[in-house]
């Protein structure tokens, strides 16, 4: 039976990395510990560092993820996957193999009385004009329709390959890109401030940023609510759990 728990969990980028394996494996751990009493698990997006769905052909790994997920659901935990940046071509793959509900945009999660404003975060704010450009192209339909035209080994083998240099590029142009850049250069909080200016909140809740901070925030016209970003699963082991009114930030061990 469902327990009364909410987790979030966000940014495994699996396939990234050489400690991929192990990664997934105790991300897999966590989950089962989950299974004893959740009642919602929300996947806040890049759980792989690239996906691409065919009609007949499944990525290769992930299978322990893909099972644990398809476990959970059969237990009557409702899940909700907010897709990524990195894993924004999962289409319909996961709510064809389980129930899921997937969401490619920010939404609003009632859970115990409280309202969360959920999503992955990338995008958020239009601070970086270039990104705003490239998610564009990314999530053309023709572009993508094009893309499947590609042999598997070329489309993961680019992507894969594409996805740690521009990492590495980023972290070598600002050593400090994942620290909080402050309530007016984060894109996710002004983003969040100005939903909140539209609608009362109790919580905004994130991944993408890859660091783990909760702070209040109040918008223009005082609405106040707490800013959760839960960090990541590829540096750290970031999660978080609502239970009995509060939302704390854990780090699995």
């Amino acid at each position: 039976m469902p327990g009364n728990k909410l987790y979030f969990v966000t940014d495994a980028h699996l396939g990234a990395g050489p400690d991929t394996m192990e990664r997934e494996q105790q991300l897999c751990a966590l989950l089962d510990q989950m299974k004893q009493d959740a009642a919602m698990v929300v996947f806040l997006g890049d759980m792989f560092d690239f996906w691409f769905t065919y009609r007949y052909v499944v990525p290769r790994g992930h299978i322990r993820l893909l099972g644990r997920m398809a476990e959970l659901a059969d237990a009557g935990i409702k899940l909700h996957f907010f897709i990524g940046n990195h894993d924004m071509w999962l289409f319909d793959y996961l709510s064809s193999q389980m129930p899921i509900t997937m969401h490619d945009d920010p939404a609003i999660l009632l859970f115990d009385g409280k309202k969360f404003l959920v999503g992955h975060g990338d995008g958020l704010g239009h601070l970086d004009k270039r990104y705003d450009c490239l998610r564009h192209i990314f999530r053309s339909r023709l572009n993508q329709r094009l893309f499947s035209f590609l042999p598997q080994w070329m489309t993961f083998g680019v992507a894969l390959g594409w996805s740690g240099r521009s990492r590495k590029g980023h972290i070598k142009k600002n050593p400090n890109i994942f620290q909080y850049q402050g309530d007016d250069r984060e894109g996710i909080v002004l983003y969040c401030k100005e939903r909140l200016s539209l609608e009362p909140l109790d919580y905004c809740v994130f991944g993408h940023r890859h660091t783990a901070l909760s702070r209040e925030i109040t918008s223009h016209n005082g609405n106040r609510a707490t800013y959760v970003n839960v960090g990541d699963w590829l540096d750290h082991r970031d999660y978080a759990v609502y239970s009995n009114g509060h939302l704390q930030l854990c780090s699995w061990q």
